[in-house]
Parts: C-alpha cells; structure tokens; sequence
C-alpha cells in the first residue's frame, strides 16, 4: 500500500492501518561479521532527538525505533502494531508487546507520552523536531501497550510525522543530558544495535542487539566512521578500510565505476540544495552597496532582486558540469515524480540580461556585494557549488564572496538568520510536500515548531493558510492540489531559491549490496551481501 493510498484510505476511513512489517533484522549464519561504513554527514550527538540532522538521523536508527516506520515510500508499523483514526482530531495506536529497552525494562506507552512531551524542546538543539508535533495536543497512554494523541486540529499526516520522531525511554532519559547520550549513560534503545563507544566527531562502534524484536540483524559489529572529506572516503573503499562510502563525489565517479572490486550503487533523491534570501529589512554587514556601506533596507526584500538572483544562475551547467550528471536543476522542493512536486512550475531559466533588467528596475543598475554563507564540511559539493553561482552573480554586477564554514560555526549565526544569503541542503524525508512547508517555508514560530529551518524568516499569508489546509486535509488529492499552489506562490515570492536535487551514491566492495531504507540515510540495516 502506497503512502498516499494508506492515508487517504485507512486514515480518512478510520481503519486500523495495519501493515506486514519490513525487517530490519536479516536471517543470518553463526559467526562475527564486521561492517566499517564511512559517511559524510557529521553527527552532533547521539541524543535522538536533540537535532534533526542528516548525521544525527542516520545514527539514531541503529539504536532507537519509531512508532511509525517510513520505509520504501511507504508507512509500516514500528513499535505500533497498528494506528486508527477515532474521529478528525483523535488517532489511537496499539504498541508492539514484548519489546525490551537494552537494559531489559519493558517498553510500554508511558515511554512515548514521555518522548513525545521532551522532542520539541532539547536544550541546545539547533533544529529540534517539533515541527513534526506541532499538531500535537496531548499523548495519554490508555494502558500498557495503548495509545491516544489528540491533535488540535485535523491532521491526516500524523502518522508520517510520527515516522521521524525516535522513542527514547523515560527511565533513562528524565533527568538527563544528551551528552548523557553520547557517553552512553542515557543511550537506552530498542533498535537493532547497542553501542560500545563514541567519539565525537570520528566513530561509533556498534554490537548486534541479539533480541531485536524485529530479528537480530546481519552484521554483528559495525565501525561507523564519520570521514568529511569525500576524497578521504574514496581511498579508504579503495584501500579495503572500509566496506561502504556515502555521498560519492562526483570526481570519483569514473574511477569507482571502472574498478572491478567495486560496487556503485545511485537512487534517485529527494534532498534539495537550496538558497534562503534573508527577509531581515534592515541593516546587514553581509550586503553592502559597491563602496561597503550597508543598506538602511535589504536589497533582498525587494521580489525583483531575489528574482534576478534566482534567474542569474545557469542550474543545468551546474548539474552537468560540476556534478557531472548527479544531480538535477529544479524550481521547486519536491522532485518529479513525487506527492506535491508541480509540472505547471519550470526550472527557471538562465536570464542573465533579464536578470540586470530587474536589478535596474529594484533600483540597482550598479548591482552590490554580498556575502554567502555555505558550511564546508556538510553538502555534495556545497562550497564549489556555491562559488560557481558566485561567479555567475558577479557578472550580474553583484559581486559575490563566499564563506564556507564548520557547521558548528554556521548553525550558530544561521539558526539566528544573521546571514544575508544562507545555503541548505533540505532532505523532503517525508517524500511529499508538506514537510517543507511545514519547516523551510511556513513562518517562524518556535512554539508551534513551525519553519524551525526558515532560516531566512520568509512570511507569506498566503504560505502559512496553504500549509494549514493542506495540514487538515484528508483527501490525498485535495491536499495536493493545495501544496501545488503553494508551490506557485513560494516560486512567486522566491522565498527561497531551489538549485538542485541531488542523486544519492553510494559505493561498496563488490561483494555488498546497498538499497536505501528511507531518503540518504546511512545505516548498515540497508546493506547485504550482494
């Protein structure tokens, strides 16, 4: 049963959407079998719920489950047998029985209640997960293994919300740190691994959990190792000192593909590589007019000139020519093919001529200089990406600098839109629309957990009403019918500006196979023996 079909079907009816459940855990021979995976994405902690980040969520799946599971584009039960919904604003679940916490303590409701109340608020997350509860009224947990969330409104996509929110337990989380996480004090699972060590920054090593509830998995050690240069990563596949890379660099590509030991493995994506145009209307030390004197108002929030920026950027040359043919232009955040994306909205075209048009026309036939910010050590090809469009912004008459980052440094100053133009690689892990709307495009609101990734603080009525439709919509064609408008007004308003949607690559000695579980993630549930 597709995702659309299970909501509109089950959910709108009020069915039990009950599902056969997909393995994570693989009939195996006796024996020690070792996996050394090495990705790209950094992990800041392993707290599960302290930031909703690619590294942290690739992670998180080997030690914590979810109640939902959103796997293959479809919704399968997880620690839910099965999920009805009683009428508009009340869904009750039935929890897995016989599932041990890793210290052997049941789980049970009260873990969820306990995990749904502490998600949306970590201290020191940078991007928490309350836009996924942001509908949430209240959790009560019925009896043992029953379950009841109340929405304050209508919201036929809570149980893919759910999908994405991990269950940590109250025993051994009240109280704690995430850095109790990290030390293993709090890390407390039901997933299909336990740890032995983390060092931040470097690796976690990882042991089978042999009573997995779903089946102890096939690999029972696992060296997880985060290496952040792609180049790094290559030599190590090709050295034998790992078994599988992620993000491949497109540079590596041929090499990888000619050799006979190795195992290319390329899935369409649905991760998109975006600008975000600052709507601060004042001051701001990262655009200047051509003397370096700052603006008393931003250039940015005047439509024509993020509109001359976005038609200033040849995307096809930026597919083809640096990431030689892994990724695909794109005006839009859902990609072809997918619940939301919209046909009636193009690429828009390179324009460079009509691109200074409207920058005369906005009140700036000199151009300005402006500062971008991308981190250095997170996106496919983030900082030569970015200067290519520097380049191109410059002929403009927008002379353009690049900064690339640590992303410890950037997410500090971007979370706070301190920036004039920031760089986001957004993962749409949800596979259709509203997940976007929800978190990069509905306005900034800490308390409804709502564009807890705006980091521009694009507003727009029109958005906000859009994505509150759509939020309450229990017909799957109706409810795409409203994110395709949407699409139309955030292409009209460029709120932000769509670049790419990356390919995800993986590659591995030739004797493994890696199919992808859910959007990019990395996890060594998704690989096999060939």
């Amino acid at each position: 049963m597709k995702r659309r079909d299970l909501l509109a079907g089950a959910a709108a009816l009020g069915l039990p959407a009950l599902l056969p459940a997909a393995s994570h855990g693989q009939a195996a021979p006796a024996g020690n079998r070792k996996l050394t995976i090495a990705f790209g994405d950094l992990v800041s902690s392993l707290d599960p719920q302290l930031n909703n980040l690619p590294g942290d969520r690739s992670s998180d799946l080997h030690f914590f489950d979810l109640l939902v599971r959103n796997q293959y584009n479809e919704l399968q039960p997880g620690l839910a047998l099965s999920w009805t919904l009683v009428d508009p604003t009340t869904w009750d679940f039935v929890l897995r029985p016989d599932v041990k916490w890793s210290d052997g303590r049941p789980f049970t409701a009260d873990d969820v209640v306990f995990s749904y109340a502490r998600a949306p608020s970590v201290p020191g997350s940078v991007a928490n997960f309350g836009g996924y509860l942001r509908t949430v009224a209240s959790v009560e947990a019925l009896g043992p293994l029953q379950l009841r969330v109340k929405t304050r409104e209508p919201n036929p996509l809570l149980p893919l919300n759910l999908a994405s929110v991990h269950i940590v337990s109250r025993h051994g989380t009240e109280g704690a740190t995430s850095n109790d996480f990290n030390t293993g004090k709090a890390l407390i699972g039901t997933g299909p691994y336990r740890m032995v060590s983390y060092t931040q920054g470097e690796r976690t090593l990882l042991r089978a959990n042999p009573d997995y509830w779903d089946g102890a998995p096939y690999w029972t050690e696992v060296d997880y190792r985060y290496v952040a240069n792609a180049a790094s990563r290559t030599a190590a596949l090709l050295a034998g000192d790992v078994d599988v890379i992620d993000k491949v660099s497109v540079s590596d590509l041929a090499q990888l593909r000619a050799r006979p030991e190795v195992a290319v493995h390329a899935y369409p994506g649905l991760r998109m590589l975006l600008l975000q145009p600052s709507f601060a209307p004042g001051p701001n030390r990262f655009i200047t007019d051509n003397d370096g004197k700052t603006f008393e108002k931003s250039p940015l929030t005047d439509q024509r000139v993020r509109q001359a920026l976005s038609v200033a950027i040849n995307r096809q040359a930026l597919c083809e020519r640096l990431l030689l043919g892994t990724a695909n232009p794109t005006g839009q955040w859902m990609p072809e093919g997918t619940f939301g994306y919209n046909p009636d909205v193009p690429v828009p075209g390179y324009d460079p001529d009509g691109a200074k048009k409207l920058l005369a026309e906005a009140g700036f036939p000199n151009g300005f200089q402006i500062t971008v910010h991308v981190p250095n050590d997170r996106y496919i090809l983030g900082p030569q990406t970015i200067q290519a469009i520097g380049q191109m912004w410059s002929r403009i008459g927008v002379r353009t600098s690049v900064e690339a980052q640590p992303w410890a440094v950037y997410a500090a100053a971007v979370t706070k839109n301190e920036y004039a133009m920031s760089t986001l690689a957004w993962g749409n892990g949800t596979g259709e629309g509203t997940y976007a709307m929800t978190n990069v495009l509905g306005s900034f609101d800490a308390k409804l957990g709502r564009g807890v990734s705006n980091w521009g603080r694009y507003k727009s009525d029109e958005m906000d009403a859009a994505l509150d439709a759509a939020m309450q919509e229990f017909d799957d064609t109706k409810r795409e019918a409203i994110v395709k408008g949407a699409v139309v007004t955030a292409a009209r308003d460029v709120g932000i500006i769509p670049l790419l949607h990356y390919q995800n690559v993986w590659a591995s000695r030739r004797a493994l196979k890696v199919e992808p579980l859910s959007s990019d993630r990395t996890v060594a549930m998704m690989v096999s023996p060939a």
